[in-house]
């Protein structure tokens, strides 16, 4: 059965992706749209497919798949189940950056400018991290660094927001560091799934190592795994993901946390298979909250970030109070 899990969870992420592009505010026949796009027929029903769902299909897979995916490996090497991106402020440092990098209007003179500062922001928040939890070892301390790089970086995105040069700009920021796949086209998918592939090579490379260093770090090197190596692997790996995700979609939080606790019973203790397995599950998950985001009856339609911290707040209090009562 658990063999057979894999397959069916990427069967899902199939029927949720052909899901993503029959929903939404315009009623349009797929086939009929997909019929004249391969005919270079010009519609209504084509345009919208091509121009509207089939990016923002694309690019809630390719972010829940890179989200999912660095949550278990920031799981793996952290050796702490409450550590995901946005909970340790990586996703916060990401946004921060390239906040700064918008604002300045440093990303017209060169696309990759805007990608690469989330990159830099998350990889820096890696690092600090690793630092910190070396000098201040355990859960609770970990959760408190992350609160406090959270708290930091949110505070200086609020005060460059505050700057913004008119309301129309700031009100435009804010709803992207709110998180969304809306409103993306095919140029913003193809600035994120390089880093996206890059990232998640480098961190399924990882597997091994990361099984190994659950038996601790002296265990790990003595079976010769070269652990220096695999770190930088890692944090390289994590930060071409958030980077990517966070410049495309802005802070999209908890599915880093949600998707490796709810698959990791069907790996087992190997965090480098449950790896594979955060791929179709992130991507599952997030293409589920963005249908379900434009299927809500609203004004306004709901942001696909909010969706997640509602499901992914009660459930990061579980966890916390499962760790206590484990104690």
């Amino acid at each position: 059965m658990t063999r057979a899990a894999l397959p069916l969870l990427w069967l899902l992420v199939l029927l949720l992706w052909l899901l993503e592009l029959v929903v939404g505010p315009a009623t349009i026949n797929v086939f009929t749209a997909l019929a004249d796009w391969i005919n270079n027929s010009d519609s209504v029903a084509r345009i919208i497919l091509q121009e509207v769902r089939v990016p923002r299909a694309l690019l809630a897979l390719l972010t829940g798949a890179s989200l999912a995916i660095s949550g278990a490996a920031l799981q793996g090497l952290l050796r702490n189940p409450l550590a995901s991106p946005d909970l340790l402020g990586i996703s916060q440092t990401a946004a921060l950056l390239a906040v700064c990098v918008l604002y300045f209007g440093w990303s017209q003179r060169a696309w990759w400018l805007l990608p690469l500062a989330a990159l830099l922001g998350a990889a820096l928040a890696v690092l600090l991290l690793l630092q910190l939890t070396r000098k201040l070892p355990g859960t609770h301390s970990l959760i408190l660094a992350g609160l406090a790089l959270t708290a930091l970086t949110s505070a200086l995105t609020t005060f460059a927001l505050s700057f913004a040069p008119n309301p129309y700009a700031l009100q435009e920021a804010y709803f992207w560091l709110l998180g969304s796949v809306a409103n993306r086209s095919l140029s913003d998918v193809a600035i994120a799934l390089p880093f996206m592939l890059l990232g998640s090579a480098l961190l399924l490379s990882c597997g091994r190592a990361l099984d190994a260093l659950s038996l601790g770090e002296d265990t790990a090197a003595s079976l010769g795994f070269p652990l220096a190596r695999y770190r930088w692997r890692l944090i390289i790996g994590v930060a071409c993901n958030i980077g990517a995700a966070v410049a495309v979609s802005g802070c999209i939080g908890f599915v880093g946390l949600i998707v490796p606790h709810l698959l990791r019973p069907l790996c087992g203790a190997q965090p480098g298979r449950l790896l594979w397995w955060s791929l179709p599950g992130g991507a599952a998950l997030v293409l589920l909250a963005d249908a379900l985001v434009q299927l809500v009856p609203a004004s306004q339609e709901l942001q696909l970030g909010v969706l997640t911290a509602l499901l992914g707040g009660p459930f990061f209090l579980l966890l916390l109070l499962q760790q206590r009562s484990e104690r």
